[in-house]
């Protein structure tokens, strides 16, 4: 058996970001997913696979590299392809490209967390980062929040959001590069932070009163974006508990530290989804939600791509 190789060339064209925050938010309605995560290598070049099983969606493995210095080499920081299965029979149904998968995951993620947290009539969207994930998070939330009025980027090469700025000309919202990091976070409704570090960048003491904190870079024990401010001044949120919670830095290493508790986690997206917990509890609440991309997340954008390249 021969199976195609689904490319961003194939799918791309296909997708919406309306369609797969839904894709995700149905998968949220199917039993909690078996997951397990397999890292290997050095911090600069890590090896992951990550694999889900979810009751009648099927199987599904993401493997990818992760290389810090790929791209001054002009190649990709993530490489990878995923497997996905029939959940009946076990036979392989798809490859997909794993950087189509997590483009469409990640930033889809984090627009339906913020869809069920964030106040709907949120005008003003930060992206700390101006890298790939940045761009796809504006496209995501400028299609997901129709009163959106301007999105800011924020770089530490202001070079750089400039340069993300103008390639964002084209969306509806205005689109502009920011100097200070702390007077467009103070100005924000949304706070979407999407880069590779692994201290704090984003201070509590910034946070006005009803922002949405969206924090997606940290992906490892030793990695956060946040500081605890930003923790304590916030009620807590997550895609899922068991992927992040003792997994991440973002909120292990505050846990440890015994900064925050296991119940000030408030609820995932399971527990939004099925109505097990509420979200935004006022129009001045600040919410704080980890995407923590988890396996199983993987496994419901690929179906949601390869129904549609197959027409399903």
């Amino acid at each position: 058996m021969t199976l195609p190789f689904i490319t961003a060339e194939t799918a791309d064209d296909l997708l919406t970001w309306p369609a797969v925050v839904d894709a995700l938010a149905h998968g949220h309605t199917l039993p909690r997913a078996d997951v397990g995560d397999l890292f290997l290598g050095p911090p600069t070049g890590t090896l992951m696979s990550r694999g889900a099983y979810i009751e009648g969606l099927g199987y599904g493995v993401k493997t990818f590299t992760v290389t810090d210095g790929n791209a001054a080499r002009g190649l990709p920081t993530v490489q990878g392809a995923m497997l996905v299965f029939d959940p009946d029979t076990g036979t392989p149904t798809a490859i997909i490209d794993s950087a189509l998968v997590t483009k469409w995951k990640t930033a889809a993620d984090s627009a339906l967390g913020a869809r069920l947290l964030a106040r709907p009539d949120s005008r003003h969207l930060v992206t700390v980062g101006a890298g790939t994930v940045a761009a796809n998070l504006a496209e995501a939330y400028a299609a997901i929040f129709p009163a959106l009025e301007t999105i800011t980027i924020w770089a530490r090469r202001r070079e750089q959001g400039e340069a993300l700025a103008a390639d964002l000309a084209h969306l509806g919202p205005a689109v502009r590069a920011a100097e200070d990091l702390s007077q467009a976070v103070a100005q924000a409704d949304i706070v979407s932070s999407a880069t590779m570090a692994r201290s704090p960048v984003i201070c509590g003491e910034w946070l006005t009163p009803g922002t949405h904190v969206d924090l997606i870079g940290a992906f490892k024990a030793d990695m956060r974006e946040a500081d605890d401010v930003v923790l304590t001044r916030g009620t807590l949120f997550a895609d899922a508990r068991a992927t992040t919670l003792h997994h991440i830095g973002e909120y292990k290493i505050p846990l440890e530290a015994g900064i925050i508790t296991e119940d000030d986690l408030r609820a995932d997206l399971y527990d939004l989804i099925s109505g097990g917990a509420s979200g935004r509890a006022s129009e001045d609440e600040i919410t704080v939600y980890k995407n923590g991309g988890g396996a199983h997340l993987d496994l419901m954008t690929a179906s949601a791509i390869s129904a549609v390249v197959s027409g399903g």
